[in-house]
């Protein structure tokens, strides 16, 4: 069928095409009964605004852009991702607004897609995940003047607004607490090292097991994806004094590292103690169930859309610490082995 256009709610009403913009758009020049009926005609046939029509005419588009720089492949394993797209997505659609996502290789794609998107008056304003340390979208999207929330923390964010959750406190008491259950030797499966929150995160792991004057303490990164956590599991305890406990930036790394656990013959938590970052259905499907760090990760994502919204009504809007993500104790974690 024909989408329903202006002319065909002017046939019938028995008015211009131009009364008929008048009566939807809210202007004078009609009267009221004309209005109500015009209004009626265009409920009654299904009639939509065009969204592109009314950008070109300065009205809101009421779509937001998401972009992200990960391989498409990762994603789709991701759960945090998945998370966090489903909590702005809930709010966005409460307001009747649409999620523009895309995903890129590089940085120089991603602002490339922004500055089409904004010339083109696809989206009212975007959220940007992800923040690097000196990271040029920063300045691009100050340049642009557009509407944005960083999610990630107001150090590297510039004049951008930005919500945050303090991962150093997190780092600090999963640290401590392994080291109250006796652990001496502790890792640390980290991120991408060029991630301003994984600098955070290692800052705080260095600065916690330094305090404790723990023995031994390592990170290694990776990509997050499950096979380069097992590869970095497998060298460190097929390395001599290896660590009693791991901790894994997401849950796929630490699912794949207590799978390499099993294939060594170790036992967990008995040999080894396992925490896993973001707490997804995935850490407690497994056996153990994985000890976690999370936080509500679907209401972090509202609260950036709902900051995103405000701004784009013209609103004052600050930057917002939102809730810190907490330990929850599983069958992963337990008292360290002793040393005969």
């Amino acid at each position: 069928m024909k989408r329903p256009t202006i002319a065909d709610i002017a046939r019938r009403a028995g008015v211009s095409k131009v009364a008929v913009s008048y009566a939807l758009n809210g202007r004078s020049g009609v009267s009221e009964t004309t209005r109500a009926r015009v209004i009626a005609i265009a409920e009654e046939i299904g009639w939509r605004p065009n969204s592109a029509a009314r950008a070109l005419n300065g009205a809101h588009a009421r779509s937001i852009g998401l972009v992200l720089c990960r391989p498409a492949r990762v994603l789709g394993m991701e759960p945090f991702f998945m998370e966090l797209i489903s909590g702005i997505q809930d709010e966005l659609s409460a307001r009747s607004y649409a999620l523009m996502l895309q995903v890129v290789k590089d940085h120089a794609e991603e602002i490339e897609i922004h500055r089409r998107w904004w010339g083109e008056r696809r989206i009212d304003g975007a959220i940007l995940v992800d923040l690097h340390l000196s990271d040029p979208r920063v300045a691009v999207m100050q340049e642009l003047g557009m509407p944005v929330v960083v999610i990630g923390h107001p150090s590297a964010a510039g004049s951008l607004t930005s919500i945050w959750s303090d991962d150093s406190a997190a780092v600090r008491e999963t640290v401590q607490y392994l080291a109250a259950l006796g652990h001496r030797r502790i890792a640390r499966i980290a991120g991408l090292p060029e991630l301003v929150h994984t600098v955070q995160r290692d800052q705080a792991f260095t600065r916690t097991c330094a305090e404790l004057a723990l023995d031994h303490h390592v990170i290694e990164h990776t990509n997050y994806t499950g096979e380069q956590g097992a590869q970095a599991t497998r060298r460190l305890l097929s390395a001599p004094g290896r660590p009693s406990a791991i901790v894994y930036d997401n849950d796929i790394m630490a699912v794949a590292g207590l799978s390499v656990a099993q294939e060594l013959g170790m036992d967990v938590p008995g040999e080894l103690s396992i925490v896993a970052w973001d707490d997804s259905p995935l850490s407690q499907v497994v056996r153990p169930p994985l000890s976690a760090v999370g936080r509500d990760i679907p209401a972090h994502g509202a609260h950036a859309a709902q900051m995103l919204l405000s701004l784009i009504a013209g609103e004052q809007v600050q930057d917002v610490q939102d809730v810190a993500a907490g330990l929850t104790p599983r069958g992963s974690t337990g008292t360290a082995k002793r040393s005969p």
